[in-house]
């Protein structure tokens, strides 16, 4: 059996090493390094891909979450509602930004933000809300938009960890998600569904005038070469990794499907055990891509279980082991331990395992082995 990773990039990329390569080479060979027409061919791709006006490529996802919320002009003080069971990123810009981050429990069944939170917490002070599409299934955008509009709150999508994924709203119509609300960010990490080869993000929008301040704040503020016209940051694409992402794309529909069926096959093993709960998803849609895949171990030693996993070669991790709440970098007198009963619940339950396109049947049937091993013992 070929080693397990918990992400096989090195597989993926033999399968496409000479698009890959030839792309690179394009890059070289015309000394285009930054905003060259690799980047402008690929921001191309993917509004055509994602169905929106304007895809504003930038230097990673952690800027591309700054970028949109600089972008829509908030100021120090602002209420951003946010979930509270993700990773530091989407708090960690509210803060850098100097807005007020108001972090918010999630539910049960998706792991994805609280509706009936969210409203709990809208003020006067809100301006607003942060869903994340958490490993990689899409949040209840139909609600989430309804609430936006009622209370007159921006929407900002952390696309980070599921492009590709589809929102199905409740009459039917499938959107892309991270193109929904006001804006979407996403990342290019290389773990990502889409990844490049080192850092890149991108910025969604259907809104003009939204796209024209993004595309100055990205380049330090400048529309015409040295005049400064907003307050910007340095945060580009660079052409190499764009070039890559070029030779990914036509594929990312695949990467999602192998995802998606290595979940059903993992479902199908563990779903009857009686302590684990896995993750639910519609076998006919596209509303949960996989970044991540992600059990829940009740009543059982789920920290055995990971050190078990390892013990074998089975690479595994915890996705998050903290809460935001509780992360010294955000405590707050604010928040109170009855506020997230169910991402204190989920910290101590969740645990990932492997998830990528590589995965063949039979390290699926190795791992969830494993797990069953375990948990009969």
């Amino acid at each position: 059996m070929k080693k397990i990773q918990m992400v096989d990039l090195k597989s993926q990329y033999d399968k496409i090493a000479t698009t890959v390569n030839t792309s690179i080479q394009e890059v070289l060979d015309t000394n285009t390094y930054i905003n060259g027409p690799q980047v402008h061919q690929f921001q191309k791709a993917l509004e055509d891909y994602l169905g929106v006006k304007h895809v504003i490529p930038c230097a990673n996802g952690t800027d591309a979450l700054q970028i949109a919320m600089m972008g829509l002009d908030l100021k120090p003080g602002d209420e951003v509602i946010t979930a509270d069971f993700t990773f530091a990123a989407t708090v960690e810009v509210i803060a850098l930004l100097q807005l007020t981050p108001v972090l918010v429990d999630v539910d049960l069944d998706n792991m994805n933000i609280s509706l009936d939170r969210i409203k709990a917490a809208i003020t006067p002070k809100t301006k607003a809300i942060v869903p994340v599409h958490l490993f990689g299934r899409s949040a209840n955008m139909d609600a989430i938009m309804a609430l936006g509009k009622e209370h007159n709150l921006y929407v900002i999508e952390d696309n980070a960890q599921a492009i590709g994924a589809d929102f199905i709203s409740a009459s039917g119509t499938k959107t892309k998600v991270g193109t929904i609300g006001h804006v979407g960010a996403t990342s290019f990490f290389p773990s990502k569904n889409l990844g490049c080869y080192g850092d890149g993000g991108a910025i969604f929008t259907n809104d003009d005038a939204l796209a024209h301040i993004i595309r100055g704040i990205v380049n330090h503020g400048m529309y015409e070469r040295y005049h400064h016209d907003v307050v910007g940051v340095n945060s580009r694409l660079d052409s190499i990794q764009a070039a890559v992402l070029n030779a990914k794309l036509p594929f990312l529909n695949d990467y999602n499907t192998a995802r998606r069926n290595a979940a059903a096959k993992y479902n199908a093993a563990l779903s009857a055990h009686s302590n684990i709960i896995t993750p639910s998803f519609e076998a006919n849609e596209n509303n949960h891509v996989f970044h991540q895949y992600t059990l829940r171990i009740i009543d059982a030693d789920r920290n055995g279980l990971m050190q078990y996993l390892l013990d074998k070669g089975i690479p595994c991790a915890i996705y998050y082991p903290i809460p935001l709440h509780s992360q010294k970098a955000y405590l707050d007198a604010r928040y109170k331990e009855e506020d997230f009963p169910v991402t204190n619940q989920l910290v101590k339950e969740v645990i990932s395992l492997p998830m990528h396109t590589e995965l063949d049947d039979e390290q699926i049937q190795f791992i969830t082995d494993s797990v069953l091993e375990f948990l009969n013992k």
